[in-house]
Parts: C-alpha cells; sequence; structure tokens
C-alpha cells in the first residue's frame, strides 16, 4: 500500500495557496492569460471558504505591475503579499510566513511564468520536503511549448500535476461537507 505522501492526498489543514506573480504587465503576452486569472480568482475564494492559508508574490512589482485588480478582493486574507526579484517564491518574508504554518506540508501552486518563477518555486518547495500540486490550468507561459516543458519538468521533479477543480473536489473531500454546495457553483 501506498503511504500518503506518494499518494499526494490534499487535505485542508495541510494545505496552502501559492499565488506566483499574476501581474498586469504579464498580461499581453502569456498565453491563456484570462483563463490563468479566472483559476486564480476561483483558487482565492476558495481560499476563504476553507480558511486555507495563501502566499502571493509578485516579481519587481515596480517595473511589471502589481497583482491585477481581479484578484484584489481575493488577496484581502493573504497572509503575505511579497515583492521580489528572486524568480523562486521562496524568499525570506515568504519563508518566515511558512514557518508560521507548521502543519502545513502540502503547496497548491499556479500563476507565471510556469517555465520561470513557478518551476523555480515548485523545485525549492519539493527540495525543502513540501509536496507540490501544480494545476495545469492555472499555469502558463509566453509561448506553450515552455509552459508544457516545464509542467512536464516539475512532473518528473516530483509534482504532482493535478487541475484547479480537481484539487478542490479532494479538499473537499466528501457531498456532505458544509462548503459542497459553495464549491460546485465555483468551478461551474
Amino acid at each position: 500500500m501506498a503511504a500518503t505522501s506518494q499518494l499526494g492526498r490534499l487535505v485542508v489543514p495541510r494545505t496552502a495557496f501559492f499565488l506566483c506573480d499574476v501581474q498586469e504587465k504579464f498580461r499581453p503576452v502569456i498565453q491563456n492569460y484570462p483563463d490563468v486569472v479566472n483559476i486564480a480568482k476561483r483558487m482565492l475564494t476558495a481560499a476563504q471558504l476553507f480558511d486555507i492559508p495563501v502566499i502571493a508574490t509578485e516579481q519587481s512589482p515596480e517595473k511589471l505591475g502589481s497583482t491585477v485588480s481581479e484578484l484584489a478582493s481575493g488577496l484581502s486574507g493573504a497572509r503575505v503579499v511579497a515583492a521580489k526579484t528572486k524568480f523562486s517564491m521562496l524568499v525570506p518574508e515568504v519563508q518566515e510566513h511558512l514557518r508560521q504554518l507548521p502543519t502545513v506540508d502540502s503547496v497548491v501552486l499556479f500563476g507565471i511564468e510556469t517555465q520561470v518563477c513557478v518551476q523555480q518555486t515548485a523545485l525549492d518547495l519539493l527540495a525543502q520536503g513540501y509536496r507540490v500540486h501544480l494545476l495545469a490550468d492555472g499555469v502558463s507561459s509566453r509561448t506553450h511549448v515552455d509552459r508544457n516543458v516545464a509542467v512536464e519538468r516539475l512532473r518528473q521533479s516530483g509534482a504532482f500535476i493535478t487541475t484547479s477543480e480537481s484539487a478542490l473536489f479532494e479538499l473537499l473531500g466528501d457531498s456532505r461537507h458544509p462548503r459542497f454546495k459553495d464549491i460546485s457553483t465555483l468551478v461551474k
């Protein structure tokens, strides 16, 4: 029988959501950008419903702008929205917030760009022993090739590749969950 960690099961008290660099300047150049924003919005809403901690970053916001306005209300409850120049999200401020979440061992990761910041974040999290769940419908890049190759590399490195709907229903676990109706409406 496989160990739970090998299965990568998501459970609410052990999960955090990471939103990576969904910023205004990227809007015209990222493939399927509206879809990435919609999935991020879905996940931020779900985080509020489940009371899952959210950690977000912005890459060089003075040059690339803030997180897109469509996500502002969802970020109001975020533990941190950290500005960074490092490609990985695991800057000292984020590391400090992770230390304050000792029960968290799984991170659901979404944002841009898949082959740069998302990939380096996932690799750093994996190296620290976290289980990374990459939302295939919640990441993108300037080119499909970069996105697809990065997703495959992360799969080879040990990340679990999933979708937002799959992750949310796994977090629910049962149709009798008190948030079932809310989540069902959210994914429609």
